[in-house]
């Protein structure tokens, strides 16, 4: 348990600095360098994503709390998932309608991640795993919006200028549309098992029960 609430507190800490304190973020990139100040960013990011994982089944087990989400919210969880995966994709991909849109594509991808997983995972553990990013990721939200204002009242002719010189494509979003289905269906049929060791859905025909500790088994 320990283990999982520290790795939170640095991977999530390491995010939130930009939130509460981005004059001292500011000040400490000028004293240590831009490239310094990335370096240990990611190292600090990648030590909370190891302790998290470690962690994680160690705070399974030891935690006895929580509650049984009913089972149609696996379903929509599912459903959630796939926009969330579009969203993060929209973000990589350059010129399409969806990061036009959205603005922060990612952030709110980590926000229907997080309430898609809490809505479906009752256990204490993972209330407090996914109940802590969905809480950084609209305070993160909420945060980025408030600079996007500023800098528009800064510099209102910013945001037209770049819209006449960024062309949004149709082929672009589509892009994001099927690769973004693509990596969700990999992760139902594949992935997620392969890195959580959970199918999120069973497939008859595809996977035995036996092969499959944790699987979620969803009646058609």
């Amino acid at each position: 348990m320990e283990m999982m609430i520290l790795g939170l507190v640095l991977f999530l800490g390491t995010h939130s600095i930009r939130i509460f304190s981005p004059d001292r973020r500011l000040h400490l990139i000028e004293r240590i360098g831009q490239k310094a100040y990335k370096g240990i960013y990611t190292l600090v990011s990648l030590i909370g994503i190891v302790l998290i994982v470690k962690g994680h089944d160690n705070a399974l087990a030891t935690l006895n709390w929580g509650w049984t989400p009913p089972v149609f919210t696996k379903h929509i969880t599912l459903l959630l998932m796939l926009f969330a995966i579009i969203m993060l994709v929209s973000t990589y991909i350059p010129n399409n309608h969806i990061k036009a849109k959205l603005k922060h594509p990612m952030i709110l991808s980590v926000k229907v991640w997080a309430f898609a997983h809490l809505i479906a995972n009752g256990e204490g553990a993972n209330v407090i795993l996914f109940g802590s990013f969905l809480v950084w990721a609209v305070l993160d939200f909420r945060s980025v919006r408030q600079r996007d204002r500023l800098d528009t009242q800064l510099s209102p002719n910013e945001d037209s200028r770049v819209a006449v010189q960024t062309k949004k494509s149709v082929a672009s979003t589509l892009s994001c549309i099927f690769v973004g289905t693509v990596i969700w269906v990999a992760m139902i049929v594949y992935l997620h098992n392969l890195l959580f060791g959970v199918y999120p859905i069973f497939i008859p025909g595809m996977m035995g029960p036996s092969a499959m500790p944790g699987v979620t088994v969803l009646p058609t």
